[in-house]
């Protein structure tokens, strides 16, 4: 059992978890084998993430104190692992838990906060699909340098027919 001191230790990691990620996924890993549990969790460090293990009641102090996981506050019952994510790639603990639910019953997914919104069980496939910060900022320097390519292609195309029909004149001229 551990003491006062190390649950409020814990909070505190949690806070600052918390704190610097953002976002957190959660999963059911009961009924998992300690096997299935070992592969997933290679699967999660492969991604660069961590699939984590933490009493319930120690996460919701630790959401208590951060703000903003109220939603998530029903989740946190049952054997749970958390997976906590910046906003850097929101869709990889999506895409690790679907790529493993194919081959695997369980782990059950039970949701997953990201910037305050809860995203449910049945979700999971829309959040798999989110593009990380890197790839909306490059879709967004695409559409605005986008039109300037448009009308740089105009004009060069404009300027050839142009100079194509002055040639054809020219040659009918002469």
């Amino acid at each position: 059992m551990a003491t006062k001191e190390q649950k409020q230790h814990v909070v505190e990691e949690l806070s600052e978890i918390l704190q610097s990620s953002g976002s957190v996924y959660m999963a059911n890993y009961k009924g998992m084998s300690v096997a299935e549990i070992n592969k997933l969790r290679n699967d999660f460090r492969k991604a660069g993430l961590n699939f984590k293990v933490y009493k319930n009641t120690l996460v919701r102090l630790a959401m208590e104190q951060k703000g903003g996981y109220e939603s998530a506050y029903a989740q946190l019952a049952e054997p749970t692992a958390y997976v906590f994510v910046g906003d850097d790639n929101l869709a990889q603990p999506a895409k690790v838990l679907k790529s493993f639910l194919k081959e695997h019953k369980r782990p059950a997914f039970k949701g997953a906060v990201i910037d305050g919104s809860f995203y449910g069980p049945d979700q999971l496939d829309a959040l798999s699909e989110f593009k990380s910060k890197n790839d909306v900022i490059g879709d967004i320097i695409g559409l605005l340098l986008s039109p300037m390519s448009n009308i740089v292609g105009a004009l060069q195309a404009q300027g050839s027919n142009l100079v194509g029909a002055i040639k054809t004149i020219a040659d009918k001229e002469q």
